[in-house]
This record gives C-alpha cells, structure tokens and sequence, in this order.
C-alpha cells in the first residue's frame, strides 16, 4: 500500500464555521425571522432555537471543537442584537460577543469575526435594506463591534458572499426581500462596497493591525459542450458577473454590474486577505428560452457524486480552479467555508479528504495560504432550505438539543492534530478514495 503524508506549514490556522442567525436561535428582530414568520423557507421551517448558542450552549461547542484539534473558529455577530433600534445599542449582547471571542482565546483558539453573514436588522430592512447607502449606519455598528471585541480579535470579514445575498435576495428572489430586479440588485452592489470599503478604515483606524477582508463565494462555472461558441460565452458571462464582480471591486475600485460597471473609487486596495468559499461547480448550458435563469440551464457532470439532496457535487478539481483564482489577487489567503451536507456522513469524509489533498498542492505551490475553516462545526439552520441539510461534524437532534459526534469529526480532529493529511487517514475513513489520492504507480 502506497504510504504518504502531506504536512502543512505550522501555524495554520484549522477551523469550522458558523453564523449567528444559523446557531443561536432566538433571532425576532432580522429579515430572515421575518422572511421565515412569512412561511417563505422550505418547508415551513424556521431557525427557532437553533444551535441555542443564545442559550449558552456555545461554550460547548467550542469545547468539542478545541478537543477536536481546531485552532480557530469564525462565528458572525448579528448586527440586530447590537443595535435593535437606530442608534440604541444594547451593550448586553456586546458582552455576550466578548464571552465568545474570549472563550476562543481561553480555549488556544483564534477567532475570526464575521460582521455581516446575510442578515439585516428589521429597521434597515423595511426601510428598503441595502438599496440605499447603508454606510454611515453599518460602520457605527461595525466601530461599536471592534471597540468591544478588539482584546480578543484582529481578524475580521465584513461581508460574506455578497454576491450570493445580491444574487439570490434581488435577482432570484429566494431570499429576503425576494425581488427579482436587475436594477435594486445593481443598487445593493454598489452599497455594499462601499460600506465595506468604509468599514475596512473604520477598523484600521480603530485596531491598525487588523486584518480585514470579505468571504467570497467561488462556483465552478464550465461550459457544457466546449466547442459550443454560446456554451461557452454563457458561462464565462455568469462566472465573471458571480465570482469576480465584488473581489474586483475591493481591488481595483472597478464594480461590474449586470449590466455596465461603476468607479468606486474608495473600496480600491481595501483586503488584506482573500476569503475564500467553495463547494462545489457546474456545467452552463446555453438555453435561450430560460429567461429567468439567465438563458441557461445549470446541472452537475454526469456521474459524479452528490450531496442526499442534490445540492452539491463533489468537484475537488474545482476547488483548485478556485484556489488558482483566489490567488490571482495576489493576498494571503484563507478558505473560509467547505463542506457538503450529508447526514448519513457517507459522503463527507470522502469530500474532506480530496478538497484537503487540493489544499495542500496549492499550498506546495507556495501560494499564501493560511487557513482553513470547514462548514460546519454542528447542524445549523441552512437559510431558504430550513432544516433539510446537515452540514454539521457534529450532528444536532433539535427538540432535545443534543449533540452526536459524526466520524468525520474525528477525521477532521486528526488532521487538525497533526497539520497533515495522511495516506492511513484516508484508507481508515475515506477508502474509496484511496487509489484516487494514492496510486500505486
């Protein structure tokens, strides 16, 4: 049998991920308690108590994900606790953020902060939401945020997937405000970066040694028939519009717009790393009568294995296509979502292991990589699609609120012990993908 071991740097960064509305339950005061409240998530779900990190229960859960080898962990504020009215901050749920990131630190973990994780209070929401220039408001949020937090973390995301909150809440109309207008999300572009072009000097003033940066949600884009001229122009127009649109815009000051592009001028140089998302890609069919998919059909390659409910394939090629890309911006880099929902954990340990042997040959080309968050640490509330995926290393009974450890939780525990990945790793949990990842020849 073939024997390896793929070491990574030292002092990478290994962690899971979450975000405030998907964990601590008890969120009435956003416009997705609203958007649940209105019976738009499926099927009929809501986040109710979550995770009960609200609760408290956080504390366990970081216990299991410091037991479990992670050195790290990134978690999201809700902008709604802090401020639940204009100009009313409520230094109670500060405090609780401060319990968080310092019972990190407590635990030899380092915290990321997430500042915006798709979520708005209900006041800027029925007042048009992110149509209109929010800046002024979301950096006051952002300064009371840093000033409480800074003893604890230097590591901060603005945004996360602002290309998926513009594409899928203003074009596809499957989450909040649930519009579908070319316009409104053009608008919601342009307010965005700026306000995280603002933000970002809002927390270099405050804490110079920052650093600060967006998540960006990458998909794999790929013509379905290459030698099709509008396969091709097809996903190549979808990739760039959703991949490239807001990361070129905080580095070059230029923000493609559906249709057109505008000067930002401000948001020009503001990352001081690249946040990466990946879960999965895509082959792009031209098909002129879908109007509201972007004269296209989208679908996953023939054969390649799914996620239970078909939501995600396993593409680890792509994860290298969104490495390459990520290091085209010529930052430090970290991934800072991949996972696969799979409640059985047939799937995942498989999907791990290849996604991490591509993260190590990007590593090994000396591309600045410097972490890794996996999606996610426990079962959590997954959006317009309710309780119907399980992303978590741990899985989550809700009416009991127990805990159960997967096996991949400890796959991912052993990798975080050890910094590597290793041939008897993958043998012992993924041995499907054994001779993929090591042949013999």
């Amino acid at each position: 049998m073939a024997e390896a071991r793929f070491t990574f740097p030292k002092k990478y960064l290994w962690g899971t991920a979450t975000s405030a509305h998907q964990v601590e339950g008890g969120n009435t005061n956003n416009n997705w308690f609203a958007w649940e409240a209105g019976g738009r998530v499926h099927p009929g779900h809501s986040a109710g108590l979550a995770c009960d990190w609200w609760g408290g229960r956080w504390r366990e859960d970081f216990d299991r994900a410091a037991d479990a080898g992670q050195n790290a962990h990134r978690f999201s504020i809700e902008w709604s606790r802090i401020e639940p009215s204009p100009g009313r901050w409520d230094e109670n749920a500060l405090d609780r953020y401060r319990d968080m990131a310092r019972g990190l630190r407590q635990r030899g973990m380092t915290p990321m902060v997430t500042l915006h994780h798709f979520t708005d209070p209900l006041w800027i929401y029925e007042k048009g939401g992110w149509e209109h220039d929010r800046a002024e408001a979301f950096t006051a949020y952002v300064e009371k945020v840093v000033v409480a937090l800074k003893e604890y973390v230097d590591l901060w995301v603005t945004f996360n997937e602002p290309n998926v909150y513009t594409v899928i809440g203003y074009l596809l109309g499957e989450f909040p405000p649930g519009k579908k207008s070319i316009p409104a999300a053009s608008k919601v572009m342009i307010n965005i970066v700026r306000a995280h072009a603002a933000a970002y000097r809002t927390i270099h003033r405050i804490q110079p040694q920052a650093r600060v940066g967006m998540a960006h949600q990458y998909r794999g884009l790929s013509p379905a028939r290459t030698w099709f001229p509008l396969d091709k122009a097809i996903a190549r127009y979808q990739a760039k519009s959703f991949n490239d649109a807001f990361p070129r815009a905080v580095s070059s000051g230029w923000l493609s717009l559906p249709i057109g592009r505008v000067r930002i001028g401000a948001a020009k140089g503001t990352q001081d790393y690249f946040g990466l998302n990946y879960y999965t890609a895509e082959l792009v069919k031209f098909a002129p009568l879908a109007i509201g998919n972007f004269f296209s059909r989208r679908f996953y390659r023939e054969g390649v294995p799914c996620s239970p409910t078909g939501f995600i394939a396993l593409e680890p090629d792509g994860f290298s296509d969104a490495l390459r890309w990520a290091h085209g911006f010529r930052l430090p880099i970290f991934v800072t979502e991949n996972g696969v929902e799979d409640p059985e954990d047939q799937l995942r340990p498989i999907y791990i292991v290849e996604h991490i042997r591509r993260l190590w040959l990007a590593t090994n080309f000396n591309w600045d990589i410097q972490g890794y968050f996996h999606w996610s640490l426990v079962d959590n509330f997954e959006w317009e699609r309710g309780w119907t995926q399980r992303f978590g290393l741990w899985a989550l009974d809700q009416e009991t609120q127990a805990r159960t450890k997967r096996p991949s939780a400890d796959l991912y525990a052993e990798i975080c012990r050890t910094n590597a990945l290793s041939s008897e790793l993958v043998a012992r949990y993924a041995p499907a993908s054994f001779v993929k990842m090591f042949p013999n020849e």
